[in-house]
């Protein structure tokens, strides 16, 4: 890494899965202005289903993510028989002129704790709730060490079309500091029962910036995960926040690679899977030359929201589970994290939203062009800017936060027209928070650059 790009890799920005992003939710957005935001869905618009399935078989020392340990499986059944009265009080909430789901993303935690009755129960749920469209993509995030054969069947027969595989590293000694044993055996015996049972578009998580993880670490794992031929791959750097994460504790901060190292790893994973053929997409994904991620990006339909680089083409993202996160024209809205709270607005009779934020402004405009920035890394400001109405110089303001990303060869401008180099891709989203109005006051709450 070249001395004067440090300070970007240690740069905290968003991931800008959202714009505004979640620190900007606050507790004056609730059930009422979700309801008048759904009223306002037009016709034959289609949608996208979130579900969040907040518990885990065991915690990993890494995970970000809202979820919790359920020693029995009492815990679980009675989330998803919830589960399944929320999508009615969701569903009764939308206009019936709706365009039906077109893709529906089982999140974690991890999804596949569901026992086959309760995960087939709620995607019937769904269809019968909702409506679905022919080419609905049915995706479902995967532990391995919750697989076997019958549910391989089970998660095909429910329509499942695309299995997202939590990998992360397959080096036993970083597993070990992780608190995540998962042999390489396991791996590809999940990815066998799952094809053989018609699952055909496998996915993979990798983390980089693991403790205890080297660059030779890392591309062990990126070849032994090529071995296996998956149709993409999420490349993601370990964020340390045990502030946040209360069990990243047990991490020992010795044992983190520091900022070149991690910056090397990620070089590492990208070498071994672009010379493999991969495609790279955005700053953290990457893809099969035949998978539509890949032909998205050569057509330039690639898209971004909460589940990050996606071919999802809905506008409209619908939460539905704990902590879930819904994205609608309008703004963006929050379920209850806490379970007593969200199942009690769920017996009420009430959507179990507790917060969000309204686009206001610019907003709007700022969020596609940082959406369409990381996505097609270039970006025609003036013509964006009259596709909003506004005026050609509605987002030079951004040009001048530029120019010292342009100094240190990571961004390309030529009048209006925005081009991230080669070189910054990695740092796209430093790029995009120069069009970020809310960044400075969320300042120390987003996870390092790379």
């Amino acid at each position: 890494m070249k001395p004067a790009h440090k300070k970007y890799a240690l740069a905290e920005v968003p991931r800008y899965t959202s714009y505004p992003t979640a620190v900007q939710f606050h507790d004056g957005i609730g059930a009422a202005d979700y309801g008048q935001w759904l009223s306002q869905i037009s016709a034959g618009e289609p949608l996208s289903l979130y579900l969040h399935i907040p518990f885990c078989k065991k915690m990993c020392w890494y995970c970000g993510c809202h979820t919790s340990v359920a020693h029995t499986y009492d815990r679980v059944g009675a989330y998803a028989h919830d589960l399944l009265a929320e999508i009615d009080l969701l569903a009764a909430a939308l206009p019936a002129h709706h365009g039906g789901v077109a893709h529906v993303h089982f999140g974690g935690g991890s999804p596949t704790l569901l026992n086959d009755v309760d995960f087939a129960a709620i995607c019937a749920k769904i269809t019968m709730a909702f409506g679905t469209r022919d080419d609905m993509e049915l995706a479902v995030e995967i532990d391995p060490r919750t697989m076997n054969a019958q549910k391989a069947k089970t998660l095909a027969k429910a329509g499942v079309s695309r299995a997202s595989l939590g990998v992360q590293d397959f080096n036993t000694h970083v597993q070990e500091k992780i608190n995540r044993i998962q042999p390489f055996e396991q791996v590809k015996q999940s990815v066998d029962w799952l094809r053989g049972a018609g699952v055909e578009a496998i996915n993979f998580d990798l983390i980089y910036g693991l403790p205890g993880q080297s660059v030779d670490d890392v591309r062990h794992s990126a070849e032994l995960a090529l071995s296996l031929c998956p149709d993409r791959l999420a490349v993601f750097g370990y964020a340390h926040v045990p502030w946040f994460k209360k069990h990243q504790e047990m991490i020992d901060t010795s044992d983190l690679p520091g900022m070149e190292e991690r910056f090397a790893e990620a070089k590492m994973v990208g070498k071994v899977l672009e010379g493999a053929g991969y495609i790279a997409v955005g700053f953290d994904h990457y893809a099969h030359p035949d998978d539509d991620m890949a032909k998205a990006v050569k057509a330039g339909t690639l898209r971004r929201n909460f589940q990050g680089y996606t071919t999802d083409a809905a506008d409209i993202l619908l939460g539905l589970g704990a902590s879930s996160i819904g994205a609608l024209g309008p703004g963006y809205v929050q379920n209850s994290p806490s379970l007593d709270q969200w199942r009690k607005a769920i017996h009420a009779g009430k959507l179990p939203v507790v917060r969000g934020v309204e686009l206001q402004g610019e907003d709007a405009m700022r969020r596609a062009a940082i959406m369409t920035l990381m996505s097609a890394m270039k970006l025609d400001l003036g013509a964006h800017a009259r596709a909003f109405n506004a005026p050609e110089n509605a987002l030079d303001d951004a040009l001048v936060k530029l120019s010292p990303l342009v100094e240190d060869g990571l961004v390309h401008i030529d009048g209006q027209h925005v081009h991230v180099t080669d070189v910054g891709w990695v740092f796209v989203r430093n790029i995009a928070a120069c069009f970020d109005t809310h960044w400075q006051a969320s300042a120390g709450r987003h996870s390092k650059a790379v």
